[in-house]
């Protein structure tokens, strides 16, 4: 084994969890964060850029299922936190296991490179230095993706990315507002902008129906309802449709457009107010924007809405700056990936990926777990499987988890939690089984 360490980037949830599992196992690493902080997006008004958290954001998991397995949350914590107790939690996980001391805060990476040696070259401030591997944590929820329309507007467009409050980065008192979009993001800001001492008149412009979930079914958070991991999940989606319709009824009783597809077949839009916002008249619902107009917006229904701004919360984009496109190929929003960590090519498996994925129900402990086999592998108790079964199960595994969905490139990555989770340690132990074998 080479005596080269390893390049760990970002210090984000994903990152931490990461840099706790590798120490624990001996694994040597530099780690690079550009911020002067930890947390990654959910360090509000991080300097880096990259936090897309807003004043008002509360999770919309639930505390029981996004604490880390080995650290659990405060007991005292209500049932969805506040984006300040979740910095505030991952920043204690950080210092109770000492690891702060191991962060090269603002230190970006600049360039990751492949070497004819099969090392790789991380450049930073410092220089550049050669690793045996790189595992990115950089994220994937901090490079907006920015509609583009035919004509003009004489008001001001900004990203859901670059929102914080009503009043920052524009103040919105009493203005025509529209948020474009119906995920997780664009219901929370249309729920805040929509009550009517704030703006004027709030709209919504979506392309399409979906189904909004609430956050409690029967007094209980929805997520801890979820389905036990040995049931197929075929079954456990139709049980899931049934206990939605159930529960929410239809969305056009609200006053939104039909979905053109099952509960479940999306990515979920969670919310406990705006489903109540939108039929109390507070938001109101357009349709998909045909072109800008001046001082407002025409509709693919041909309707027209004067408006002072536009909030897109239309999505980000996978994004690796600091990866060659050879290394790191992105096609429509979507990466293929092992176990949502790795590439088939032998040539870049020492190229790894922690938490890239859309997980159902939270991201935030998905390294956690991920960490197990990626450490395996670095010190040798772990062989993965030649490329060739590699790549039939990336096709396998995304058809599992994501064939359901309907087209988009919001859903290029989706894994359910807690299936995902148990066919890693069962991929571990095959690995295990497979590691004698190459050592031999």
């Amino acid at each position: 084994m080479s005596l080269l360490s390893v390049a760990l980037i970002g210090a984000g949830c994903s990152g931490f969890t990461t840099a706790k599992r590798l120490r624990d196992e001996g694994v040597v690493f530099d780690w690079f964060e550009a911020s002067d902080r930890i947390g990654g997006n959910w360090a509000y008004n991080n300097p880096n850029g990259m936090s897309s958290a807003y004043q008002s954001l509360h999770i919309d998991t639930s505390k029981w299922r996004l604490q880390f397995a080995e650290y659990p949350v405060p007991a005292d914590w209500p049932d969805f936190p506040h984006h300040s107790l979740i910095a505030q939690y991952f920043n204690d996980y950080v210092d109770h296991f000492g690891l702060r001391g191991l962060i090269q805060f603002e230190t970006p990476v600049t360039k990751v490179a492949r070497r004819s040696d099969g090392h790789w070259d991380v450049t930073t401030k410092n220089g550049t230095k050669a690793y045996r591997a790189v595992v990115v944590c950089n994220g994937h929820h901090w490079s907006p993706n920015r509609p583009v329309w035919e004509g003009q507007f004489n008001g001001t467009i900004i990203h859901a990315h670059d929102y914080r409050t009503p009043f920052e980065p524009l103040n919105l008192i009493g203005k025509r507002v529209m948020v474009v979009g119906l995920g997780n993001s664009a219901v929370d800001i249309a729920s805040e902008l929509g009550q009517r001492s704030i703006t004027e008149k709030c709209f919504v412009s979506t392309r399409r129906g979906v189904w909004v979930l609430p956050k409690y079914f029967n007094g209980v958070p929805a997520d801890k309802q979820a389905a036990p991991p040995w049931l197929p999940l075929p079954l456990a989606r139709w049980i899931g449709r049934r206990k939605v319709k159930q529960l929410v009824g239809n969305m056009e009783d609200y006053g939104l457009p039909t979905p053109d597809h099952e509960p479940l077949d999306a990515h979920p839009t969670v919310s406990g107010e705006f489903l109540t916002r939108v039929g109390s008249g507070d938001i109101a619902v357009k349709p998909a924007i045909a072109r800008l107009d001046g001082d407002g917006v025409i509709f693919t229904d041909g309707s027209r809405e004067v408006l002072d701004a536009i909030i897109c919360a239309t999505g980000y984009n996978i994004e690796f700056p600091f990866l060659s496109p050879d290394d790191a190929r992105v096609t429509e929003n979507h990466i293929p990936l092992y176990k949502r960590m790795v590439q088939a090519g032998p040539a870049l498996h020492g190229l790894w990926f922690m938490g890239l994925a859309q997980t159902l129900p939270t991201l935030v402990n998905l390294a956690e777990q991920q960490s197990k086999l990626l450490a395996a592998f670095l010190v040798g108790r772990y062989a993965l499987p030649s490329p060739q079964e590699m790549a039939q199960t990336i096709v396998a595994e995304e058809k599992r988890y994501q064939g359901h969905y309907y087209a988009s490139r919001r859903h290029t990555m989706q894994v359910n939690f807690e299936p995902y989770v148990a066919d890693l340690a069962a991929e571990i132990r095959r690995g295990a089984k497979r590691a004698p074998r190459l050592a031999a």
